[in-house]
């Protein structure tokens, strides 16, 4: 295993930024390229039927506002985005949730839930091949900074930030496994090691648990932070969802 540097972090440069999806193995790419190997692919199967699907109290579906699942084609690969009644960013899972309260009379779905995915991985495959396009709004440059303060900041027991892994160490291991340079091209994401599909918050808090520092909360604005300053700093390589990663 090769050891980890503690120097200071520089970003990597756009021309060397890669998906994740390059430090796989080739079997573990031709299950995410392939719809009928991907297990992700039942996830989105639940999403087209949740996306037709009308409930009380309202009786109005997804469909009824969006119909054509294919209007959503770019999306998600603007996301995390400016919510302008909130004055701040929200990630998808908030914007559906957002979407279930003010224009279904719903309750929000809960994090990680089965539903919750499903809606956002079937709303994310519709950009499968788009370049990520995130954080251009001017209003969500501050929120883009402190993103990017987050990232960089040592956190934890082990006193380890983001940066020190995925802007320092990238082209190395870590415990047998190709340290990624934290793009999040695929999210979400069926994760091999979870035998599950999974946001990139879960991914995030992980990571966080992994340097024995208190995770952020969920929905918490620093984590929409963190994944805006990410989203960002991956723009034009590919959105891949629903991605396959070890």
């Amino acid at each position: 295993m090769a050891m980890v540097s503690l120097a200071n972090a520089s970003e990597i440069a756009t021309e060397q930024r890669r998906s994740g999806s390059t430090f796989m193995a080739p079997e573990t790419r031709a299950m995410q390229d392939d719809d009928t190997a991907n297990p992700a692919m039942l996830w989105v199967l639940d999403g087209e039927a949740l996306w037709k699907a009308k409930g009380l109290p309202s009786e109005k579906s997804c469909a009824d506002c969006h119909d054509d699942i294919q209007a959503m084609r770019g999306v998600s690969a603007k996301y995390p985005a400016l919510d302008a009644a909130l004055d701040k960013p929200v990630d998808l899972e908030q914007r559906i949730n957002l979407c279930r309260s003010r224009h279904q009379d719903k309750g929000p779905l809960p994090d990680e839930s089965r539903e919750l995915l499903a809606l956002t991985a079937l709303i994310g495959r519709q950009s499968r091949g788009l370049p990520i396009d995130a954080g251009h709004d001017p209003r969500l440059a501050s929120f883009v900074t402190k993103g990017r303060d987050l990232f960089m900041r040592r956190q934890g027991q082990l006193n380890l930030a983001c940066s020190n892994c995925h802007d320092d160490n990238w082209d190395r291991q870590l415990a047998g496994s190709s340290i990624t340079q934290a793009h999040p091209t695929g999210y979400p994401i069926y994760r091999l090691e979870w035998q599950s599909l999974g946001s990139l918050k879960r991914r995030l808090r992980n990571c966080m648990i992994g340097v024995r520092a208190q995770p952020y909360a969920a929905d918490s604005q620093e984590m929409v932070n963190l994944q805006l300053y990410l989203a960002s700093r991956a723009n034009g390589l590919t959105v891949e969802t629903p991605a396959v990663r070890p």
